[in-house]
Parts: structure tokens; sequence; C-alpha cells
């Protein structure tokens, strides 16, 4: 079957060749048919928007080579406890306040331990209480902390495979992909929705790009937030030299996904930064329907909440609300609170 009949259905049954294939169409029909599948599902000019807040940093003990926050590798990033609850919920309404629909929150850990647990289930059940979507990424999860996460109220779990599994090897040694894979299943079976996504420009084939991929696409349900980074280089870490990873490349990857995933939010995620206004807006046309606004991601620096203002109000583009609220009042608020930002200094520091 061609790679583009169909355009629009959610398929599991992808193979690397038409996935290959969709990678090898001209630019220009390839970006028409993401756009095409892209309206079937979606507004075409609303983006979701999630802010994301480190509430453990550094001191991880997994080797992942792209990481500053790997206890192996020597760079800047200082080592943090987890933060009290008060601080979580601080950044949680600030988040709010800038239009933020989701609050993620990520902890350099390879998997929670049970006194962890009471804390971070609180924070789940404070910052839903604000009405907010919320997501966490933690490491590694077994059944019973999933269940534990799910009767706290979270709504996402985010877990990425990186990259392919023909690649995995070469970049993480200390978890392997079926651990990955497992936790997923943990969270789908205790009713959470999942958010995962891989990370480009870790030195990986293009096949390799067509692998991680499919490997998404292929899960059932396929993952409702699919966050596409391109790697952020961190002197220290041992990718910190590796080939940039062509625009053109990673502009295809967005709307491959769009393609695959079509009733998946796809995340414009880490490396932002370091992407113009035209690159950010073709993502968009390719179906990127999802950011993070706020300045930094975990450790990584990401576009200043005023910056993506401006952009959107440049492209024409709205920010989704959450389906939970339903007062006029409060979403036009919401709306309208971004514009309110543009002219502050936004936004705070993990670090602080």
């Amino acid at each position: 079957m061609s790679a583009t009949q169909h355009l629009g259905e959610v398929r599991h049954n992808w193979t690397v060749k038409e996935v290959n294939a969709l990678f090898e169409l001209p630019f220009n029909d390839l970006m028409f048919y993401a756009q095409s599948v892209h309206r079937q599902h979606f507004n075409a000019n609303e983006v979701q928007v999630s802010t994301l807040l480190s509430i453990k940093t550094g001191a991880c003990p997994e080797d992942c080579k792209y990481c500053s926050q790997s206890a192996r590798y020597k760079t800047d990033i200082e080592k943090e406890k987890l933060l009290e609850v008060e601080k979580v919920l601080e950044a949680a309404k600030a988040a709010k306040a800038q239009g933020s629909t989701r609050f993620c929150m990520g902890a350099a850990w390879r998997n929670p331990k049970e006194r962890d647990m009471p804390y971070v289930t609180k924070m789940v059940k404070e910052v839903k209480a604000l009405g907010l979507e919320t997501c966490m990424t933690l490491g590694m999860l077994d059944n019973d902390q999933a269940h534990q996460l799910k009767e706290a109220g979270l709504d996402y779990y985010n877990h990425n495979l990186d990259t392919s599994p023909e690649h995995y090897n070469q970049i993480i040694t200390t978890r392997s992909y079926q651990d990955r894979l497992d936790t997923l299943t943990n969270v789908r079976d205790a009713g959470m929705k999942v958010c995962s996504g891989g990370i480009l420009g870790l030195g990986e084939k293009a096949t390799d790009r067509s692998s991680l991929l499919a490997q998404l696409a292929n899960l059932s349900p396929q993952p409702e937030s699919v966050p596409i980074n391109m790697l952020v280089k961190i002197e220290g870490t041992p990718l910190s030299n590796v080939d940039d990873l062509d625009n053109f490349d990673f502009i295809r990857s967005i709307a491959v996904a769009r393609i695959m995933m079509p009733k998946s939010h796809v995340r414009l995620s880490a490396g932002r930064d370091a992407m113009n206004e035209q690159m950010q807006s073709l993502c968009f046309l390719a179906g990127a329907n999802s950011i993070f606004f706020g300045c930094k991601l975990l450790t990584a620096g990401n576009p200043e909440t005023n910056q993506d203002v401006i952009l959107f109000k440049k492209l024409g583009i709205n920010t989704e609300t959450v389906d939970s609220i339903e007062d006029e009042a409060t979403q036009a608020k919401l709306k309208t609170a971004i514009v309110d930002q543009e002219n502050k200094d936004l936004f705070y520091n993990a670090a602080q």
C-alpha cells in the first residue's frame, strides 16, 4: 500500500519502508499532505500550550549521552533536591496566568522511589486543583506507581523513546528500549494519556528517524502527545560535538509525524531556542500544534514567552483551551493573558 493512501486514518502497521517513502516525497508535496491531514483533525490555527518545570535537577544515574543531568558527565548543571510543593504551585499559577493549559513536572530520576510518591502525588492534586492539565516525567514507572499517579489525577505521563531501536544502544546503555515500552504499557494500563516522542540530531541515520516514528505510530493507542525535540548540544556531554541536523530534515520529521499520527498533538519541543521564526512557522505548517511556553525546558533554553506571543500574532495562531474549562469568561481570560504579558519580563527559572 502507498504511504499516502488513506491519509488521515490512524494506522498501527507502519513499515520503515513506507515511512522512508514519506520522507523521500518532494518537500512541497509532503507539506501539502501533512497540512491536509492536520486540517482533518485539528483547527489549523490553534496551538496547545504547556509549561515545563524541573522539580528535581541533576544527579541522574542514567548515561543518556545527550543529557546535562547525568551524573556521569561534567556539565554546569547544579544539582537540586525535589522542590517543595508550594514552589511548584507558584510556578503552576504563573504558567496559568501566561496562558498555559498544561503543567508538566520533570524529575531527573531513573525511577521514583516509594518515599517520593507522596510528594509527587500531592503536586499532581494541587496543580490539578488550579484547573490545569497535569503531566509528569519521572523516569521508569512500575504498575503500582502508575496507578498511584492516576489516582492522584495525573492526566499525561511523558516517557520518550528517544530514538530508533537500532540506534538506541549508541545513546543509552543503562536502560533498555523494552524498559521504555514497559513504562508506556504501565501508563496505559493505569488509564493515563501518553506523551512520548524522541530527539533528532543524535547522530542517527535517516532511516533511524523513520524507525522511531514507526515505533510511536504503531503503539496502540497512539500517543496523545508526541514531542519532537531537536538535540540541544550541552558542553560536557558525549554528543556536544555531533554534526547539526539539517533544518529541512527536522521539518520533514514533523510533517511525517503528523501524517502517521493524525489525531496526536505533535509538539515542537526542545531546540526551538535555535530556530528562527521562519523555521518554526514551517513546523506549524507541517502540523506541529503544541509547544512549551517559558524560558527553560528542564535545563535547556527555550524562547521567551513574549517572543512566542509575537510570532503567534504574526501567524494568526490562537492557543487551545482546556476542555474542562466551560466558563466563557474564564476562556477569554486565558486567551487575553498571553497578550497581557507581552511587555513583561517572563518567566521563572526552574533552577531558582
